[in-house]
């Protein structure tokens, strides 16, 4: 019974955090926390479900290691950004000045 109410409760944050990911558009560090968020919600229900079904949870480590790259590429991009323009908001930041 705790293991579906844990279950639930993770992909409720699941939503959750996809609905605060479309509704964030103002700073590009929301977006970015959000994103990791979804990212961590989808590595407990992976291994969640990897250890319900008896499996190895070897294939988490290389989930866990892209999203470790996901998260430095998020945040180099968060660095530039706040370099070139000083501040981190969406409005600022135009895709023709590339």
């Amino acid at each position: 019974m705790l293991n579906y109410f844990l279950c639930y409760f993770m992909i409720m944050m699941f939503i959750m955090s996809c609905i605060v990911f479309i509704s964030s558009h103002k700073h590009l560090l929301c977006t970015l926390l959000s994103l990791e968020f979804m990212v961590l919600m989808l590595f407990m229900l992976m291994l969640f479900y990897l250890s319900f079904m008896n499996y190895e949870g070897y294939f988490s480590m290389f989930f866990l290691t892209f999203c470790v790259c996901e998260g430095v590429l998020g945040l180099s991009v968060l660095v530039s950004m706040i370099r070139t323009h000083g501040n981190d908001y969406f409005q600022s930041f135009s895709i023709l000045q590339c």
